[in-house]
């Protein structure tokens, strides 16, 4: 890594001009688009995954104010190469609150911020945060989301029965699962079915192939959330319940 680090270095320092007539901003995701192209995938997520803490980070300071004492953490790029991370659809944060004090626990309120990428968001100069749409979420508004999720994905249309089973359980690409039972089964569709619902004036929600899909209305993007997403996100919201 220190080996990198230093070809890094006389990289840079052999393209003053360019270093010069960026912004710091530019100038990191130039550093990471030369990892890139010298082979240091590691180091390049590793990059990202520091640009894009901050960069989350800065969006939620910006519109919330209120939040005073928070952690934050990315869900997706701890284990990733550099393919993986080019190709995904969503990031994801871990938010949660505490009370300033000498070793603080996170005990506060959690929320969830949902970066919905755009084609190009990774190039060979790092990350263009201008392609990515962000949604922070609550408890409350992730079960909302998937209670509309389930009931348009299966027969069971009764909406208090499937938040309680969601609090319980969890949400996987074939159903809701109760201690490993099955209690609500999706539609088995093929490939080329949809079933779609109008969830809010940001978002429909589309159910295919036993996944879960996001059609961003403004941008017109279609994003498929990963199972594992679902999965690490619901158990974020409902652990030590």
């Amino acid at each position: 890594m220190k080996n990198l680090t230093m070809l890094l270095i006389v990289l840079l320092l052999s393209f003053p001009k360019y270093s010069n007539a960026q912004n710091d901003g530019a100038v990191v995701a130039g550093a990471v688009g030369a990892l890139v192209a010298i082979g240091g995938s590691v180091a390049a997520v590793e990059q990202m995954k520091e640009r894009a803490e901050l960069t989350a980070t800065e969006w939620l300071l910006a519109n919330n104010p209120r939040m005073t004492s928070f952690s934050l953490k990315t869900l997706d790029f701890d284990g990733k190469k550099l393919k993986d991370m080019s190709s995904a659809s969503l990031i994801t944060f871990k938010i949660q609150e505490f009370m300033p004090m000498d070793q603080p626990e996170l005990n506060g309120r959690k929320q969830v911020l949902l970066g919905f990428t755009s084609h190009g968001w990774i190039n060979e100069y790092g990350i263009d945060f201008t392609k990515v749409k962000w949604f922070l979420i609550d408890r409350t508004e992730w079960v909302k989301m998937m209670v509309a999720y389930v009931k348009t994905a299966s027969d069971e249309k009764n909406e208090n029965k499937v938040e309680g089973l969601l609090t319980q359980g969890k949400i996987l690409n074939r159903g809701i699962k109760v201690k490993n039972k099955a209690v609500i089964p999706f539609y088995r569709l093929s490939g080329d079915m949809y079933v779609v619902v109008d969830y809010s004036d940001a978002m429909k929600f589309i159910y295919n192939e036993r996944s879960l899909g996001i059609f961003l209305k403004e941008t017109r993007d279609l994003v498929q959330i990963k199972r594992s997403s679902l999965i690490e996100i619901h158990e974020f919201f409902f652990e030590n319940n």
